[in-house]
């Protein structure tokens, strides 16, 4: 939208995704309204800089893209790594299988192994590779990648199984040779692997599929002992390990191990947090303590999703609707089942996202990139919901919703940017902001309720004024 009336209005664009159906749409031509809040930035304030948003590559969301026609994969891939699209830039991946896998494997299928001479990643060729390959092919301005394990092989671990146990002392250097050769097993593949998080969902999860479970303190002596030292003798000592990998009420006890002094933090860049405490708590005293703990790491968001629903199929409406519910509604304690009421997936996405970046957060990744109809396939049949649902035997596409809130930080929020102050009169609209390396500031903007609003933006001596419909996200452009 230009403004050229009067020297003092700012030159904006302004994106915004609705109830009332705009989807990542422009808008412009904007009343003026008596009653417009204020929002006035500040980007002599600088906070966390940016490493980037996106999704996770998982052996189910390849397998659906490969029983796609190419038309309709190439559609969904670009649509996620091309310009014109969501550019995302941080993404994640699966070590051996996970849920979201089609059965159990490891990439270490031979017992006893230790110096793991069976290593193969072959059951990553058929679907997962060509998927993140592609990927790669789209972006234009790349992407990074981390790569989680669920569980060890069960021969490693003290209960033989593929669900609970621990890792045994006396396999954690071959633990610790597995990552490296799954590094050079993707090198190559011509594939680059940003860095690792130690353990997907530490704690575990009710014994349910693959995990393996570590304290603090295990997880903390693995990394300085084992993990740590094994990719630094490599020649790997640049990849990125981030400890933790779960839910965030948990967060001081981890971060108290993991940066205890400089020797237990030497190997650790950064923490990994998940968002299933909660359907709307960001728990800000969290992040904060977390970053407080280590200003200079990195503390990003590896995975989230709507979890325990069958995706909406082709019903918009229902991703703006407070009629989800997540796992915790039936299973967690009486104590804690005040924090899983139901939602809005829409309100999740962008309440978390925005909080998220208000309280230090550098990264955001999304789960699952693609599931069917179903929410799968998964073989435990722990149902999901993703950004894009499809259906292969009719070889059908959805968006949902939250394609399009994706877009609206991965798109517009490049990685270097960084998170700038502001302050904002209306405590009924959610907002962040942030200044690319090009000097071009984004500001999001969240009107969860039912009424319209209007607000102004102030930066130094310039303002515009800005509608936002009733349930609505935007994201406003000020060119540099």
């Amino acid at each position: 939208m230009s403004c050229k009336t009067s020297s003092n209005k700012l030159l904006v664009e302004v994106f915004e995704t609705s109830v009332n159906g705009n989807k990542l749409t422009k808008v412009s031509n904007f009343t003026s309204s008596k009653n417009a809040s204020i929002i006035k930035l500040d980007t002599s304030k600088t906070f966390q800089t940016i490493t980037g948003f996106g999704g996770a590559f998982t052996e189910s969301s390849a397998y659906l893209l490969n029983k796609l026609g190419k038309k309709n994969r190439d559609t969904i891939l670009k649509a996620y790594f091309s310009r014109e699209g969501a550019n995302y830039s941080l993404t994640r991946t699966h070590m051996n299988s996970c849920d979201f896998s089609l059965s159990q494997y490891s990439y270490s299928p031979v017992k006893e192994d230790i110096n793991l001479k069976h290593f193969t990643i072959k059951e990553d060729k058929d679907d997962l590779i060509p998927m993140i390959k592609d990927a790669i092919k789209i972006s234009k301005d790349g992407f990074k990648i981390i790569a989680s394990p669920w569980t060890a092989a069960p021969w490693m671990k003290d209960n033989r199984k593929w669900v609970g146990g621990k890792l045994l002392p006396k396999y954690y250097d071959t633990w610790a040779l597995f990552f490296l050769k799954y590094l050079n097993a993707y090198k190559e593949e011509g594939i680059d692997i940003w860095g690792f998080t130690v353990e997907n969902e530490p704690h575990g999860n009710g014994n349910n599929w693959e995990s393996m479970h570590y304290t603090p303190k295990e997880m903390t002596n693995f990394v300085q002992y084992h993990l740590g030292p094994k990719l630094e003798k490599d020649g790997f000592g640049n990849k990125v390990i981030l400890g933790y990998d779960q839910n965030r009420a948990g967060l001081k006890e981890w971060v108290n191990s993991m940066y205890e002094n400089e020797a237990t933090s030497k190997y650790f860049n950064g923490t990994a947090i998940h968002w299933y405490e909660s359907t709307y708590e960001v728990f800000p005293e969290a992040l904060q303590y977390a970053h407080n703990k280590s200003p200079n790491k990195y503390l990003i968001e590896t995975e989230g999703c709507v979890d325990s629903e069958v995706p909406e199929w082709k019903n918009d409406a229902w991703y703006w609707k407070k009629e989800a519910t997540d796992w915790g509604w039936d299973w967690a304690s009486a104590e804690d089942k005040y924090l899983h009421p139901k939602y809005a997936p829409v309100n999740r996405y962008a309440r978390d996202i925005i909080g998220c970046l208000n309280n230090w957060v550098d990264g955001w990744i999304d789960w699952n990139m693609v599931l069917d109809t179903q929410g799968g396939p998964n073989w435990f049949k722990n149902w999901c919901v993703a950004p894009i649902i499809v259906n292969p035997k009719k070889n059908e596409v959805y968006f949902t919703p939250l394609y399009y809130i994706m877009a609206h930080f991965s798109k517009y929020i490049r990685p270097q940017a960084k998170v700038i102050g502001l302050e904002n009169s209306d405590k009924n609209l959610q907002v962040t902001a942030a200044e690319n390396p090009d000097h071009s500031i984004v500001v999001v903007v969240f009107n969860e309720g039912k009424a319209e609003k209007s607000f102004k933006i102030l930066l130094g001596e310039k303002e515009i004024e800005i509608h936002i419909n009733a349930q609505a996200l935007q994201t406003i452009i000020i060119p540099n």
